[in-house]
């Protein structure tokens, strides 16, 4: 009879209904992600370049852009078919290079080439299609903190009032706009040896947050460590440092790329950073090594890319990529720009699975083997060499540009991935020509403009943007003053496109131990531990 009474009580029928549900809604899903991004929609109310894109946060109802008509734009994707912008927000005067949202989208915040940040209140923007929600406004708070332009800055995940920002003056500096904050400007800053490139606060842990710089270096940090009395500090902060420099056997020595931006997934488990000059590298949080990296090599059907074909490549422009899976409950995909006039989003297996595929080399079978075209991580000269898995063939390649593409933001729940970069417009893709938030899209062409070498009229329409007002703004709606930044890009292109990494960067052991020395070791601390939280976010 008790045995009776425990049966009934275990009903699995719920249980089992709830999961098949999930698992036929997940199936669903990758059969739409295994067709790529067919459909598309250019969003055009910028002047100017396109640098950064951010969805708010939770349910992506904002997608904010920027770049370099120093203005910020707000998408509503609440519309039943966004074509305009909900929103203006004004106040830069510089380009704008960073944007994110608060913890509950209550500010947005931008810095750039200014070296100010500016606060925006989107709180007032609430109603869903409002006639007024159709204007412009200024900022409600400006930072002025930083000496240099602003590359970067990440906001608390449960604080609207704190945030983090970098720049190129070397400086990483907290933010707390909470009435009665403790911190002097002093205890709130960090200054580093080499310009900042990047910061992303962890989305889970609070006091946890990443950085990167130009000389390659990709730290985790404490925020409980970084900041406050000089008693408090220790070691900038840092609990872990990433393996970011290069080796092949043919260069014999190692090369340190530009870490040129980072970004985690939604968990915080998995760790993206940008690469000047090298592909996009996957790593999980807890692991120094990398475990992935993100290539062109083959199209989305498999076939190899071959020459005269262009493929992945990020030789020429500060570019953002962004984790994403819309509709799943984990981040399984990425994506990142590129200067062959595309985006690339590639399915990230599970982590444990590229753990078990990185191979180790030992210093003794790397110097007395061959390994040819194998380009590793390595800490040092002497030291092993970790060789990622390459993830050659990616989900999708995502056209419609006519040049070069740095930013990428995926939406957190519908299906929709914006792009933008050198021009002007945003696009807008997607693996359906309709959903809640958008109607009617078309067919993506599914070629691309070429890279041709410089005629005399190009050479013209390159020396008009070279020598004109602003070298990307202009105010006219027509596509001439596109076309001079479209020549002024390609021109960089042809002149420092593709460029190997090893010849572009070498680093040297003896200068970097100078300028490394109080970024070297690991303190071994649990992010966890809330004993060091007295006073600090």
């Amino acid at each position: 009879m008790h045995m009776r009474r425990t049966f009934d009580k275990f009903c699995p029928t719920e249980s089992v209904t709830a999961r098949s549900i999930h698992v036929a809604r997940k199936n669903a899903l990758r059969r739409f992600y295994e067709c790529g991004f067919p459909y598309s929609r250019k969003l055009t109310a910028h002047k100017s370049c396109v640098n950064y894109l951010a969805f708010s946060r939770h349910d992506g109802r904002w997608l904010a852009s920027a770049g370099d008509d120093f203005r910020v734009l707000l998408w509503d994707f609440s519309e039943e078919d966004v074509v305009r912008p909900g929103h203006v927000f004004t106040g830069p005067s510089g380009n704008v290079l960073a944007l994110d949202f608060s913890a509950t989208n209550q500010y947005l915040y931008s810095g750039g080439a200014d070296n100010v940040i500016l606060k925006y209140d989107v709180s007032t923007l609430r109603g869903v299609g409002s006639s007024d929600g159709r204007g412009s406004s200024s900022f409600v708070g400006q930072y002025e903190d930083h000496d240099d332009s602003v590359r970067a800055l990440t906001c608390h995940p449960y604080e609207d009032e704190i945030f983090l920002s970098v720049s190129e003056d070397g400086k990483l500096v907290l933010h707390d706009g909470r009435a009665g904050g403790r911190m002097s400007a002093a205890q709130g800053t960090l200054q580093h040896t080499a310009a900042f490139t990047g910061v992303q606060h962890h989305p889970v842990m609070e006091h946890v947050f990443a950085t990167c710089d130009a000389h390659g270096q990709v730290c985790l940090r404490d925020s409980r460590m970084t900041f406050g009395p000089l008693s408090r500090r220790s070691n900038g902060g840092i609990v872990r440092v990433y393996n970011t420099k290069l080796s092949r056997k043919s260069a014999g020595y190692l090369s340190n790329p530009e870490s040129s931006s980072l970004t985690f997934d939604r968990d915080g488990s998995k760790l993206a950073v940008t690469f000047l000059h090298y592909f996009p590298t996957i790593y999980a949080l807890s692991d120094s090594h990398p475990l992935a990296i993100c290539t062109g090599r083959n199209a989305p059907d498999g076939t190899p890319i071959s020459p005269p074909q262009r493929t992945y490549t990020n030789s020429c422009t500060m570019k953002s990529g962004a984790f994403g899976g819309p509709g799943m409950d984990e981040d399984d995909m990425y994506g990142a720009g590129s200067d062959d006039f595309r985006a690339y989003v590639w399915k990230i297996p599970p982590l444990m699975d590229l753990q078990g595929l990185r191979k180790e080399i030992t210093p003794h079978d790397w110097y007395t083997r061959e390994w040819p075209d194998t380009v590793a991580f390595a800490e040092g000269k002497w030291e092993s060499r970790y060789v990622p898995v390459e993830i050659s063939t990616p989900l999708a390649r995502l056209n419609g540009h006519k040049s070069i593409v740095n930013s990428v933001a995926i939406h957190p729940s519908l299906l929709h991935v914006a792009t933008s970069g050198v021009e002007r417009q945003i696009i807008l893709h997607s693996p359906t020509p309709s959903s809640p938030a958008v109607q009617n899209l078309l067919p993506t062409p599914l070629t691309v403009r070429t890279l041709q070498p410089q005629d005399l009229e190009g050479q013209r329409t390159f020396l008009r943007a070279l020598f004109g007002p602003h070298l990307t703004l202009h105010e006219d709606e027509e596509d001439e003053g596109e076309d001079e930044t479209i020549s002024l890009f390609d021109h960089i292109l042809r002149e420092e496109g593709e460029a190997d990494v090893f010849t572009a960067r070498r680093w040297r052991e003896d200068s970097a131990e100078s300028s490394e020395d109080e970024d070297s070791e690991e303190t071994i601390i649990d992010v966890f531990d809330t004993s060091l939280s007295d006073g600090f976010v």
